[in-house]
C-alpha cells in the first residue's frame, strides 16, 4: 500500500543526492526545501509507526478475550469502499509529497469509480486550491455539501470555501462562509483565524490543516 509513497521519497531523495552538491542560488533553496519535506515525512512516518504498533499490541491482547472486538472496525472499513483503490493511496502519497497534479489524476480516478466519496473530493478541493485552480475546487466542495456528511465535514468544506471567496477578493462572502464553518462545527479554529485575517486584510489563509481535523 505504501510502496508507492516511498518509491516517490527515494527518487526526490536520489535527486537532491545528485545535484545538491553542484547547486546555486534558487536551485539549492528548492533541494533544501525538498529535504526538509523529506525530513519531515519521515518523522511522520516513524510516529504514525509508533502508535499504529501501541494500538496493534493493545488489539492483540483484546483479541484472546474478545474476538468480536474487531467487527465494528471492519464495518467502518467497509463503510468507504475507496480505501481499498490503489488510486486512492497513490493520490495521497502525490498529496503528501505536494505533488498536486499527480494527485488530481488518481483522485479523480477515484471520484469515477465511488463518485459520492467524500474524502477524495475533499483531497481533489485542496489540490485544485494549492494549484490555485479555484472554480475545479469550489465544485467539489459543493459537491461534498450535497452528501450526507457530518457536521465537522461540513465545517472543513465551508471553511475552504470562504478561502476560495477570499482569494477571489470577496471578503464578505468569505467571513459569511467562515460563520457557516463554526455553526457546523464550533470547535474550528481555522475559521476565526481567516475570519481575522479578512478583516485586517493581512495573515495567511490556513487550510493546509484540513485532512488532519478529519480525524
Amino acid at each position: 500500500m505504501f510502496q508507492h509513497v516511498f518509491a516517490e521519497m527515494n527518487d526526490m531523495l536520489d535527486e537532491i543526492i545528485k545535484s545538491y552538491p553542484s547547486a546555486k542560488g534558487l536551485d539549492k533553496q528548492e533541494l533544501q526545501q525538498k529535504w526538509n519535506l523529506l525530513k519531515r515525512m519521515s518523522d511522520g512516518v516513524l510516529d504514525e509507526w509508533l502508535m499504529f504498533e501501541e494500538k496493534m499490541s493493545q488489539l492483540r491482547e483484546q483479541e484472546l478475550e474478545k474476538p468480536a472486538s474487531l467487527e465494528p472496525e471492519q464495518e467502518a472499513v467497509t463503510a468507504l469502499p475507496e480505501l481499498y483503490l490503489e488510486c486512492f493511496s497513490r493520490g495521497q502519497g502525490y498529496f503528501k509529497l505536494q505533488m498536486y497534479p499527480q494527485a488530481i489524476d488518481q483522485f479523480s480516478r477515484v471520484v469515477h469509480d465511488c463518485p459520492e466519496s467524500a474524502l477524495a473530493r475533499f483531497y481533489l478541493a485542496l489540490a485544485h486550491l494549492n494549484l490555485e485552480q479555484l472554480y475545479d475546487s469550489e465544485v467539489h466542495l459543493q459537491h461534498i455539501m450535497l452528501l450526507n456528511g457530518s457536521a465537522r465535514l461540513k465545517g472543513l468544506v465551508c471553511n475552504v470555501l470562504g478561502c476560495i471567496q477570499a482569494k477571489l477578493s470577496n471578503p464578505e462572502a468569505a467571513c459569511s462562509l467562515f460563520a457557516q464553518a463554526l455553526q457546523h462545527d464550533p470547535t474550528l479554529t481555522e475559521p476565526l483565524y481567516n475570519m481575522e485575517a479578512c478583516r485586517l486584510s493581512r495573515g495567511k489563509l490556513q487550510y493546509a490543516n484540513q485532512l488532519t481535523a478529519l480525524n
